[in-house]
């Protein structure tokens, strides 16, 4: 089929973004109750959503997850997209194409050097798009792991150049996630430090081919995100930002509540936090 990105949820979701001038929260999803937080959320707040799972959940679901995460998003009164994060084994991506509902896929070679990288991206890229999947992929190398994903640390850390930006654009993706700074897992004390004249830099150089997405937003202040969103960031990946109350919760009333009242205890507290960065990134009532 021909590609059109125009007739693809997320590629929708994200233009309006870009436009409008706001951030899109990208949350990974963990389980039922993470899915139900999260669509909750975006209908409380009219707010455009991205449910995002790792290839965790394809594997330790079978794909149910995937499919949960499709059913409730097709019943939203919002716009939700489903995306499968940080995909790096190729069979792995060609089957989730192949087989399950999802909207777009983050096709990541950033394991491999960069030009094996770039000509593994292209081919995987093309076989997604073949099937209606936008994609994603990650120039430059955002150090860290996180549940399952490839730490990087151990290759030479690099930041997305602006001719990194250019041939990932060749590849085909529709979505792009710099490194000015930004780190998969725990910053630290000192906090996050973003390189802000690279991200001015790769905007230009993306030139509204591509969305720009954000990736490793762990303890990211108001003030941070709100100034990458000004920075042209469209889709805004986050993971424990928005469930920290939830994990609070299972640690706290785990052996304290039957099952259903954990249960449904853990959808309203996986609420707020998500509700907060709607209203952070400026996605409120955009829906």
């Amino acid at each position: 089929m021909t590609w059109d990105p125009s007739s693809n949820k997320t590629c929708q979701i994200l233009k309006a973004a870009e436009e409008g001038g706001y951030g899109v929260v990208a949350p990974i999803a963990y389980n039922i109750e993470n899915i139900l937080s999260f669509i909750q959320a975006a209908e409380a707040k009219r707010s455009p959503l991205i449910i995002q799972l790792f290839p965790w959940a394809i594997t330790f679901s079978n794909g149910l997850l995937v499919h949960a995460a499709a059913h409730a998003a097709r019943h939203a009164n919002v716009p939700v997209s489903v995306h499968l994060d940080h995909a790096q084994d190729e069979a792995m991506i060609r089957h989730a194409a192949d087989h399950l509902p999802l909207d777009s896929i983050m096709v990541d070679m950033s394991h491999y050097e960069m030009d094996e990288n770039l000509a593994r991206t292209r081919v995987l890229v093309q076989y997604c798009h073949d099937r209606g999947i936008a994609t994603e992929a990650e120039p430059g190398r955002i150090e860290g792991g996180e549940d399952g994903i490839a730490d990087t640390a151990d290759l030479e850390g690099a930041l997305t150049t602006a001719e990194q930006v250019e041939d990932f654009i060749a590849t085909g993706i529709d979505f792009l996630a710099p490194a000015f700074g930004n780190v998969h897992g725990e910053y630290g004390k000192r906090g996050p430090v973003l390189d802000w004249d690279r991200i001015d830099m790769i905007r230009r150089a993306a030139n509204g081919r591509v969305r720009i997405a954000l990736h490793g937003t762990n303890d990211f202040p108001e003030d941070v995100m709100k100034r990458c969103i000004a920075s042209g960031v469209a889709k805004v990946n986050v993971n424990k930002l928005v469930l920290d109350d939830y994990l609070v919760h299972v640690k706290e009333k785990a052996a304290k509540l039957s099952l259903t009242q954990f249960m449904e205890g853990g959808v309203t507290e996986g609420r707020r936090l998500t509700e907060w960065q709607m209203d952070v990134c400026g996605s409120t009532g955009r829906a």
